[in-house]
């Protein structure tokens, strides 16, 4: 999985840097336009076309054959019945497809929200780094401790949860850029990539241990760690605004796609 995870951030990576000079929502819709008609054009490769412009067809001489018999029940229930047939042969045609698209759209919006989704850390303002321990790590070796690089403040000492097997740290960045958070566990350390200041950036989440889990928290490869479950640090939510108003970034990008795919699709030859 993180060969994957790699792949697909490298992409995302190139494309940002093509739209930096963009605002972010303009960035992120032209990715949302290009990947609407992408996953419009894997739609008609994977669909057999010519079954569906004819279901479609038979959708709509259902639809006018309603209308122009709606004073003759028998007529009237004969065409809803050859309506909804054609309906489910439909969706029967657009199911295999739509499984197509199901996989890489979802990791596409996983990724996506290292970008449009977490803002790099307010400088001057404290933030939380959280690490979850597993059920190997053995509480009595003390509590891990956090190296804070050039630029980071530790406020105060770690808090312990004994029910969640959490240890917490308020951090105080004071310098933008990129960081490595370094925790030592005994005899090994394991680390974590903090952003803090600056412009809309690549802003990795939760850091897990390497399984499937990384799938749902990619960006930093995975922890090669026994003791350490997780590392998260709680940014904030990045503000995009269309006209003042505050939009949220995956409604957005689904709307825009969604529009885009619609509009490009007789462009593409593509019945839907």
């Amino acid at each position: 999985m993180e060969l994957i995870n790699w792949c697909i951030d490298s992409v995302l990576l190139m494309a940002h840097v093509i739209l930096s000079f963009l605002p972010p929502l303009a960035g992120l819709t032209c990715l949302a336009s290009a990947v609407g008609a992408g996953m419009v054009w894997i739609f008609g490769k994977a669909s057999d076309q010519g079954r569906m412009t004819e279901v479609k067809r038979r959708i709509q001489a259902g639809m006018l054959e309603l209308r122009l018999f709606v004073d003759e029940p028998l007529v009237s229930l004969q065409a809803q019945r050859s309506l909804l047939a054609a309906n489910l042969r439909y969706l029967a045609i657009a199911l295999r497809p739509a499984l197509w698209m199901t996989i890489p759209a979802g990791l596409l919006l996983i990724h996506l929200a290292a970008f449009y989704e977490r803002a790099p850390l307010p400088l001057g303002e404290p933030a939380v780094v959280t690490m979850r321990m597993s059920e190997a790590w053995d509480d009595t070796g003390g509590t891990p401790e956090l190296i804070a690089p050039q630029g980071v403040t530790i406020l105060g000492p770690p808090v312990r949860v004994t029910a969640t097997r959490e240890v917490s740290w308020r951090i105080l960045p004071t310098f933008p850029g990129s960081r490595q958070l370094e925790f030592r566990l005994g005899r090994g350390s394991v680390s974590k990539l903090l952003e803090a200041g600056g412009l809309q950036r690549y802003v990795p989440g939760r850091i897990v241990r390497a399984g499937w889990g990384s799938i749902f928290s990619p960006g930093e490869g995975a922890l090669h760690s026994d003791v350490v479950e997780w590392i998260e640090i709680r940014y904030p939510d990045i503000e995009l605004r269309f006209l003042g108003v505050r939009v949220n970034w995956l409604v957005w990008f689904l709307v825009v796609s969604m529009g885009a795919g619609l509009i490009l699709r007789r462009r593409l030859g593509v019945v839907i």
